[in-house]
């Protein structure tokens, strides 16, 4: 199998879908590999690294997407790349299809074969090729939110940390998943006090045990949250319902509950957000202002720390991209129910529900097992 590994073209996307080392990978198992000249600067890795480790370096994405079977990326095909998609060619990236209509008609119109990290789920619930970067983001959270509390950032002009004398940041996490509990660790690394939101008891008994005590797993109610959002000055959005469209916690009437100068970074923003007045942005444009409450909505925030992304990510995709391409997407599909469950899209159907009931589309749903 040919594998391609395109430059991203998402803003200030600096993460690549390969590390030489991957490449290698493939390589040693009998498959050829092309990558995008220049596709992995950003994140420190040079062209002749790639070489070494056995890849074609090609000068053109054009030319990677049109001659190889599976493409490797890390963020879902943007419109500048619909037209370079091909029939029966499989894709191995994050898609987010609940999030993005336009995406999901234009992999259906293309036939392509969808594979998508973040559904890839093991028998235990488990999100292998999410957590990475769910690690990555949850960590950056309440950094971001720190940042834009600044006054000459919109911000109401709160140190998070506090000084003596005065009381630290008050930071309201809701979800205790993998972005929450590192959202909350780092939150708490800051001195500030974190409340940490969940419905699920055994979450919430397992974030008691294991967090600082400066963090306060509560069960989550509509009760609870309003009275949390009024206290906040940073709110993570952690929500995740996997490979589904986030239901939107946050209303727009909440905001008005908040203080002014308050900060959302609403991580879950990917699958929609969980904030009803966030919607995604950039690292070049990363905020705006409703109704007093700075938004942080950057729809690829492990970007920024490119490097740490890339490895992260490439150190868990390569065991599952190496079934696909040693057996091919259906055998491996069959093999690994884990695997089964990343498969989101089959030459022109969907197989994955809730990207079909996510746009009313249900009549282009087919299970997985009944087109494999």
């Amino acid at each position: 199998m040919r594998i391609g590994c395109p430059k991203e073209v998402k803003d200030n996307e600096f993460r690549v879908g390969l590390t030489p080392a991957a490449a290698r990978s493939y390589v040693d198992a009998g498959h050829e590999v092309v990558v995008e000249k220049g596709a992995g600067t950003g994140s420190g890795i040079t062209d002749e690294e790639y070489k070494a480790a056995g890849a074609k370096i090609l000068d053109t994405a054009k030319e990677v997407w049109s001659t190889a079977d599976m493409i490797v990326k890390v963020k879902e095909p943007l419109p500048q790349e619909y037209d370079q998609m091909r029939e029966n060619q499989l894709i191995y990236t994050y898609f987010h299809f609940a999030a993005d209509e336009t995406l999901t008609k234009a992999c259906l119109d293309k036939k392509i074969v969808a594979v998508a990290y973040e559904t890839v789920q093991e028998a235990d619930g488990s999100l292998p090729l999410l957590r990475p970067m769910s690690t990555i983001a949850g960590r950056m959270a309440c950094l971001m939110g720190a940042y834009y509390l600044g006054k000459p950032h919109g911000g109401m002009g709160l140190l998070p940390t506090g000084v003596p004398g005065v009381a630290p940041a008050n930071i309201l996490v809701i979800g205790g998943g993998g972005v929450g509990s590192n959202a909350a660790r780092v939150g708490a690394g800051l001195g500030a006090k974190v409340t940490i939101l969940d419905v699920n008891p055994k979450v919430l008994e397992n974030l008691t045990q294991i967090m600082p005590p400066n963090v306060f797993p509560l069960f989550s109610d509509s009760h609870t949250l309003e009275a949390e959002l009024k206290e906040a000055d940073i709110v993570v959005g952690a929500v995740l319902i996997p490979g589904a469209k986030t239901p939107k916690l946050v209303r727009k009437e909440h905001l008005k509950l908040m203080k002014p100068g308050s900060v959302i970074v609403d991580v879950a923003i990917d699958q929609g957000g969980c904030a009803e007045t966030s919607k995604p942005t950039t690292h070049s444009d990363p905020v705006f202002v409703v109704d007093g409450v700075v938004h942080y909505c950057v729809a690829n925030m492990p970007g920024a720390y490119s490097r740490t992304a890339t490895f992260a990510l490439s150190n868990n995709t390569i065991r599952y991209g190496l079934q696909i391409a040693n057996k091919g997407v259906e055998r491996a599909c069959r093999e690994n129910p884990a695997l089964s469950k990343g498969l989101n899209m089959y030459k022109g159907v969907i197989t994955y529900k809730p990207v079909a009931e996510a746009f009313g589309m249900e009549d282009l749903y087919k299970p997985v097992e009944e087109v494999i």
